[in-house]
């Protein structure tokens, strides 16, 4: 922390990332001023302009203050940026965003929440909850939250939800008191090699705890052996000690009793879609009353919580079309997506339009895609999406479709999605990817309204 109290003016390194406008804004809510670098304009890089901070898509070193304090970069940026590369020729102090954020969670009381997916909700759920519950926690989100509208919350106690993500090993420099770790399937294997070294590195994180710490823990996950944390596990079902019971959807809503050793919170809601959030809800329901929140607290605000914008986000919902955006892009994720989607509108054509995120994971993955692809209806794949990687030899795209069964694929440009869309007519349309396909969702929701039906 002294580090920060310290820093006049900051600058960031790929700013318009979830991870980096959260940190960029807590900057700014300790009175540093805060500019930075995105190659692409986004809502985020729009949002943070209105709220005061500096930004340009121009990564050459005269665009950059002279002056500042301290460049924290995120790893999706190479250490080669020319504006990286200047500031440590100045002396400037050059750090990756996990290391700040290692630093802002050394004092306060931290609940991190790991997991390769499950994670956004959960802490963003976790956040809710405590706030409902009087508890004035801070936060560091990796969605927007349809509550806060915002994915940092200034803490008004010593308290902090945070996201702890196992890209570049950067949750490993956390400092949590009480975890959260909902999957480990396997992802980043560009930075891990193998899953073994990504379960590995769970583990490294589980330890952290110091002997008084708290563990939720999601039953089954492959952890080392270790001894003095306080470990409870939690799963959908009665096979875990924590679990959910009695569980009734209908109309958009999940019924469902919150069941652990001693306790049982009866006649919950959540409207929150897919089976799976009433899982990730137990896990928060389990921080939530570790932290002291009493169960009346829960069950009345878990009605309550708005979800995360690009979270089974509608966009359209209408006799002719419904039309769902989600931020799944990984194997596991899209599958729990489909299956959701299926549960609530069982009669419907499933069209699903999907953009493959990083060309290692296309290239690990791409049979798992092919598996859980085919479970649609109607399937358009877009090109891959790069972020922060060059392009792989032989790899796009087209290794998923050529893995597919016999099924019709529209392998297409972005340029030839209205077209390809409105000629396909779909009444149920489901669009995910985390890269920039929600750039296109407005114009998909236009081109949808006005269509001859």
């Amino acid at each position: 922390m002294q580090r920060i109290k310290n820093i006049k003016k900051a600058w960031f390194v790929g700013i318009g990332g979830i991870g980096m406008s959260a940190l960029a804004r807590y900057f700014m809510h300790q009175g540093i001023k805060v500019g930075g670098y995105d190659r692409v304009q986004s809502e985020i890089s729009d949002a943070l302009s209105h709220e005061g901070a500096y930004i340009t898509k121009d990564e050459q070193v005269s665009s950059m203050w002279e002056d500042i304090d301290l460049l924290v970069y995120t790893p999706a940026v190479p250490v080669s940026h020319p504006q990286i590369s200047r500031a440590e020729e100045k002396g400037i102090a050059v750090k990756k965003r996990a290391e700040i954020l290692g630093d802002i969670t050394r004092e306060p009381f931290t609940i991190a929440v790991a997991g390769t997916h499950g994670k956004t909700s959960i802490s963003t759920l976790i956040a809710h909850l405590l706030r409902s519950g009087s508890i004035r926690t801070g936060a560091f989100l990796g969605g927007i939250s349809g509550n806060f509208n915002g994915n940092f919350l200034p803490a008004e106690e010593n308290i902090l939800v945070v996201e702890a993500d196992e890209y570049d090993r950067s949750f490993l420099h956390l400092h949590p008191d009480l975890a959260v770790i909902s999957a480990i399937d396997p992802d980043h294997l560009d930075v891990y090699g193998d899953l073994e070294h990504l379960q590995a590195a769970y583990s490294d994180f589980a330890a952290l705890l110091s002997d008084q710490g708290r563990l939720i823990i999601k039953k089954g996950l492959p952890l080392r052996p270790f001894s003095g944390t306080e470990a409870k596990e939690y799963a959908l079902d009665a096979k875990a000690p924590l679990h959910a019971a009695n569980i009734h959807a209908g109309e958009g809503t999940y019924r469902f009793d919150f069941v652990s050793p001693g306790l049982q919170i009866e006649g919950l809601e959540l409207a929150f879609p897919g089976i799976h959030n009433v899982e990730n809800a137990v896990a928060a329901i389990a921080v939530a009353l570790e932290m002291g929140v009493s169960p009346g607290d829960i069950r009345r605000a878990l009605p309550r919580f708005k979800g995360i914008k690009r979270r089974f986000e509608y966009r359209l919902r209408r006799e002719d079309i419904v039309f769902i955006d989600d931020y799944a892009h990984h194997p596991k994720e899209i599958e729990l997506l489909i299956r959701s989607v299926r549960e609530m509108y069982p009669t419907r054509r499933l069209t699903l339009v999907f953009q493959p995120h990083l060309y290692s994971r296309t290239r690990d993955l791409a049979a798992e895609f092919a598996r859980v692809l085919s479970e649609v209806d109607e399937l358009i794949l877009l090109p891959v999406y790069p972020a922060r990687e060059e392009p792989i030899p032989g790899v796009s795209s087209h290794l998923i479709a050529e893995k597919l069964p016999a099924m019709k694929v529209h392998l297409i440009e972005k340029s030839d999605l209205i077209d390809t869309l409105l000629s396909l007519k779909p009444g149920l349309l489901l669009t995910a990817g985390a890269g920039d396909i929600d750039r296109e969702l407005q114009t998909i929701e236009e081109a949808l309204k006005n269509r001859s039906v």
